[in-house]
């Protein structure tokens, strides 16, 4: 028997046959494929699936609105992502189109949308539209005339006893009839939805908790105000077990375009340019509606000598405030981290723990706590160094307390990004600078300085840009005093944010429009400054790079 030549060996394999050993291998890896396949199939089915349901849960709203240029750019963009990603083109396409649908939604649509209400006179009293308000203005005056319809009544919710939207379910009396009634207007119930007892009280109702004596009174307030719009007129209660269907003493007049009180014959005519009712004398019906007014929030915010005269001064100390802020913290963190960085430091964890236990509690709970400190009676700041001054009544020491307190509770997070800035500082750099003489203070001024504001200038900018509009850090500690006698309105530590919500917000009304038009100075303030230092940075990388 003939051996092969290079002696015994595996035995040959026959033509395109695979090695035995390779196909468990491919079986796995078969299988593999086909679970990875099915598993990305089924999470495919799965999201269509939702956006499905959210496009047809949203489509409802929209045709009862008859909203249609929204609803065909619904229809418009869940047929695109079904076409996306139903086919196998467009693999990019896949990946980028969830974020740019995230920054459209939550980022782009919100600034557009602040930018056109500013444009607006959107706020209490100019909500919804001219026929709301009339409504509104007519429902409002409803009152109690000789021969007006009574009903049993019975006050019930929709939900919680305690918070849930009020609704008066009513008996008519001629005919035994029970309806319920809101805002929106009434509503036949039939006999199999109700429990009538003997007079027509409704004792119970489905789909509404009915509210006892104690529930009902503790809400007196809100059931006296209920008006539910009638044919008639509308229903009001008298009492918390009967109801009147009362006439509207102001009615709209379409020939004058204006409201009538048919008691006292004023009239208010309708005045387009501000969405409102106005009277001769100048007297204005709280009920308006939404128009547009131009440019009349931005020329207010310059013209308006009480709205004008404090916001230069506030803007100022706002810069003060931000600056102050992200400076002083980044400039203890920033030491901090330099002393825990030394090679010779001991302890650097337990030290490192107990700095930053700040940044680990909740910031609103720690301001309130710290308001509580620089109490004048109690604090503990006056009864620790044995001072009795009032921190929060002095302009100056208000500012140097709202400051101490930024300092305190935004030291951890410099000294945190600044720890991790210099540690990837290689040493080489700073024993170089050794070898060639420098002395420790030229060599952070030279070395480690540059190269950390290269690492952390976006965070600085970013942390002036959160600084510029810190409500929380004002409004929890100061509320934005102390206030001088002549400005109730505007005080020594109001940010901008703080002074425009308190004019906006303020009692007697909101002003979203209004509000709107200052957050777009705000915003574009923030973007100069921020632009500017994005500019100096990049200048400064080229620098070092």
């Amino acid at each position: 028997m003939s051996t092969s030549p290079s002696g015994p060996g595996p035995a040959p394999q026959a033509p395109g046959r695979e090695p035995v050993g390779s196909r468990p291998e491919k079986r796995r890896a078969a299988r593999d494929h086909a679970t990875t396949t099915m598993t990305g199939l089924a999470a495919k089915v799965v999201l269509l699936g939702l956006v499905a349901g959210i496009a047809i849960w949203a489509a409802f709203p929209l045709v009862e609105a008859e909203k249609w240029v929204g609803l065909a750019l619904l229809a418009a963009t869940t047929a695109g992502l079904f076409y996306l990603y139903l086919t196998r083109r467009h693999v990019p396409a896949k990946y980028l189109v969830p974020g740019t649908l995230f920054l459209v939604a939550f980022q782009v649509f919100p600034v557009l949308y602040t930018a056109s209400t500013a444009f607006t006179n959107f706020g209490d009293g100019h909500r919804g539209s001219k026929q709301d308000a009339i409504v509104a203005i007519q429902t409002a005056s409803v009152k109690q005339v000789p021969g007006s319809a009574e009903y049993a009544l019975t006050v019930a919710t929709k939900g919680d006893p305690a918070t849930g939207p009020l609704v008066f379910l009513v008996t008519d009396p001629a005919t035994g009839t029970v309806s319920v009634g809101d805002a929106d207007g009434l509503r036949r119930l039939g006999p199999d939805e109700v429990t009538v007892a003997p007079g027509g009280k409704v004792t119970a109702a489905d789909g509404y908790t009915v509210l006892n004596f104690g529930q009902a009174s503790a809400r007196s307030q809100e059931i006296t105000e209920l008006v539910v719009p009638t044919a008639g007129g509308a229903l009001r209660s008298s009492g918390l077990s009967r109801a009147y269907e009362g006439t509207a003493v102001r009615a709209y007049d379409a020939g004058c375009d204006c409201i009538r009180d048919s008691e006292t014959g004023r009239t208010w005519a309708a005045d387009e340019s501000t969405g409102s009712f106005v009277a001769a004398d100048g007297e204005r019906l709280a009920q308006g509606w939404k128009v547009g007014v131009g440019l009349r929030n931005f020329t207010r915010v310059l013209t308006d000598e009480n709205i004008s005269g404090p916001f230069l001064g506030t803007l100022i100390w706002n810069f003060a405030f931000a600056i102050g802020s992200t400076g002083g913290t980044f400039i203890l963190g920033t030491l901090v981290a330099l002393a825990l960085h030394s090679p010779r430091m001991r302890g650097t964890n337990l030290y490192r723990v107990l700095l930053i236990l700040p940044y680990a509690m909740p910031s609103f709970a720690m301001l309130l706590i710290w308001r509580d400190m620089f109490n004048t009676d109690f604090g503990l700041i006056n009864n620790l160094f044995g001072l009795s001054v009032n921190w929060f009544g002095q302009e100056w020491s208000a500012r140097a307390a709202v400051l101490l307190v930024q300092l305190w509770l935004g030291y951890p997070y410099m000294f945190l990004v600044a720890t991790g800035a210099l540690q990837a500082i290689p040493r080489e750099l700073t024993e170089a600078s050794s070898v060639d003489g420098a002395s420790p203070w030229q060599s952070f001024r030279s070395v480690t300085m540059p190269l950390l504001l290269i690492a952390l200038s976006p965070l600085l900018i970013s942390s002036f840009a959160y600084n510029f509009n810190n409500f929380n850090a004002i409004y929890l500690t100061t509320e934005g005093g102390p206030f001088p006698a002549d400005n109730p309105s505007n005080g020594a530590t109001d940010l901008l944010i703080t002074y425009t919500y308190r004019l906006a917000f303020g009692g007697q009304g909101a002003e979203f429009g209004f509000a709107a038009a200052i957050s777009l100075f705000i915003f574009t303030i923030v973007a100069v400054v921020s632009a500017v230092s994005f500019r100096r940075t990049r200048k400064q990388e080229e620098v070092y790079a």
